[in-house]
């Protein structure tokens, strides 16, 4: 990705640098000609790739290495330092490369490299003739790009029951539903990349039925598709409660472009919008709502916001956030109904209201899963290569739910990233690979100017600590069970978020091998 900013540009990378110049860094941001380049030492090597995150261009200056590879400080992506691939979501795009020499104690760039240094296929003996994938969302779409980009060449379904091509999902309760991300940011690959890639994408399609013993899947209209390999990667869906005048065409969930493009032109006229949950979906979406000039009230069974996935202190932080943007809060109320212009509180009180969104929670789709007999426990149950109790039939995603080796519990995580990078790993094991997957789960959330990194999984804790200062945006929450740190939040310590994840990655694999 270019760069064309002139204060950040850094040293002229062309005419060298010496090692002193990276000050005892380990990464050196700079230039060849108008793109930004970054420079890493890998041991005694240095090299270049790239200095943007191909995701939404995060600066990888300020990341991590990690071996021969690099971090972004946003998003969590993963490059190789040697090839530029992306090795890991949500980037999917590779890093530019350009050759590196040592001229004496000079390091120069030379020029730019075609394409990546080196292509990973993969063997076309033994590979399935016909994968096919069920759903449309982060885990089906990152399954298809790996399969194409190891060097699948069989015939590649994918059967989604969207109106719209996969699409970048988080986007639809931050910037795009706040109107400062164009909706054309939000596919996840442009129109002719499915037909390029040979993937045979049907939208609209639902899929009814499976049958294990054919190996075929049939749709609500009929066809069927053969497979040697298939994944499930159904998702979740929205909570639908049962409220009264709940079914009105001012009322929504935000699931799917769909939603959130209807949510997006009602408030265009609307005035006043309610807010059900006070979770990261529904803040968000009442800070979007906010930031169009809506007043926003958001009313919630919880005590404090977030409180159950933060704790109360960070909970407390963001509900303040709010409070200051304008939002007004009604913890420990609910709906009791939904008229044309109001809602009716359960506590009696009465809000105008002409949009109301509802946010109570999703749940897994397991209905295909559980009629196809595949083990079915709030959620597909899958082994750690992501393989149901049935060969050659793999679930990722938010419907997937696998067994951690440290807690020995299982669990089932509902994070963008971990959707996508579960579908990369389903992927290579449908070739072979028999990779385990055993990422630290990572999201991010964001609330007007706020972003918050979420590295790990704290289902419940004993004990909760804050280094540093919340009022100042420098923080990191780390939640405790047991004596062992399992998450961290953090707050403008994007590397420290990031040296979280690559230590509890390390402690939970080195569990996973001795057993303790």
């Amino acid at each position: 990705m270019a760069s064309h900013d002139t204060d950040d540009a850094g040293p002229d990378l062309s005419r060298g640098v010496t090692l002193a110049d990276f000050a005892g860094q380990t990464l050196l941001r700079g230039h060849v000609g108008d793109e930004a380049v970054l420079l890493a030492r890998v041991g005694d090597e240095v090299l270049a790739v790239g200095a943007n995150c191909t995701h939404y261009g995060g600066p990888l200056a300020q990341g991590l290495v990690a071996g021969d590879t690099v971090h972004c400080p946003w998003h969590h992506a993963c490059f190789s330092l040697r090839s530029g691939e992306a090795l890991g979501a949500p980037a999917f795009d590779a890093l530019p490369c350009w050759r590196v020499e040592r001229d004496g104690e000079r390091v120069v760039v030379r020029e730019r490299l075609d394409g990546t240094r080196q292509q990973p296929t993969a063997a076309a003996a033994g590979q399935p003739r016909n994968i096919v994938i069920v759903g449309g969302g982060a885990a089906g779409f990152a399954c298809a790009e790996m399969l194409r980009r190891r060097g699948y060449a069989g015939r590649l379904t994918m059967l989604s029951d969207d109106a719209d091509a996969p699409c970048d999902r988080p986007n639809l309760s931050k910037d795009y539903l706040a109107g400062t991300a164009p909706e054309e940011w939000i596919p996840l690959r442009p129109e002719g990349f499915y037909a390029e890639q040979h993937i045979e994408l049907h939208l609209r399609s639902r899929v009814t039925g499976i049958d294990t013993i054919a190996r075929s899947v049939r749709t609500a209209d009929g066809r069927e598709f053969a497979f040697d390999r298939l994944l499930l990667a159904t998702g979740a869906e929205a909570v639908r409660l049962p409220i009264p005048g709940a079914d009105q065409p001012h009322v929504f969930t935000l699931r799917s472009l769909a939603d959130s493009r209807a949510i997006v032109e009602r408030a265009k006229a609307a005035k006043h919008a309610v807010v059900l949950g006070s979770g990261f979906i529904g803040l968000e979406t009442a800070a979007a709502l906010r930031q169009r000039g809506l007043q926003v009230h958001v009313v919630s069974l919880d005590a404090q916001p977030l409180d159950k996935v933060l704790g109360p202190e960070l909970g407390g932080f963001i509900r303040t956030l709010h409070e200051g943007h304008g939002v007004v809060f009604h913890m420990g109320d609910s709906l009791a109904g939904i008229a044309a212009h109001e809602v009716l509180l359960g506590g009696g009180d009465k809000l105008a209201a002409d949009l109301v969104v509802i946010g109570a929670g999703v749940r897994p789709r397991t209905a295909l899963a559980e009629a196809a007999g595949l083990g079915v426990e709030r959620g597909v149950l899958v082994d750690e290569q992501l393989c149901t109790r049935v060969a050659g039939i793999y679930a990722a995603g938010d419907v997937a739910r696998w067994r951690d080796a440290l807690s020995g519990e299982t669990r089932r995580v509902e994070h963008w990233v971990v959707a996508e990078r579960q579908g990369q790993v389903a992927a290579q094991n449908m070739l072979g690979a028999r990779l385990r997957f055993d990422d630290t789960p990572f999201f991010w959330s964001n609330h007007f100017d706020l972003n918050i990194r979420c590295v790990g999984h704290a289902p419940s804790w004993d004990r909760i600590e804050v280094d540093g200062s919340l009022d100042a945006r420098d923080a990191l929450v780390s939640y405790f069970k047991d004596g062992r740190r399992i998450a961290v939040a953090a707050i403008g310590r994007d590397v420290q978020a990031l040296r979280c994840a690559q230590e509890l990655a390390a402690r939970d694999r080195a569990f996973a091998r001795t057993g303790g």
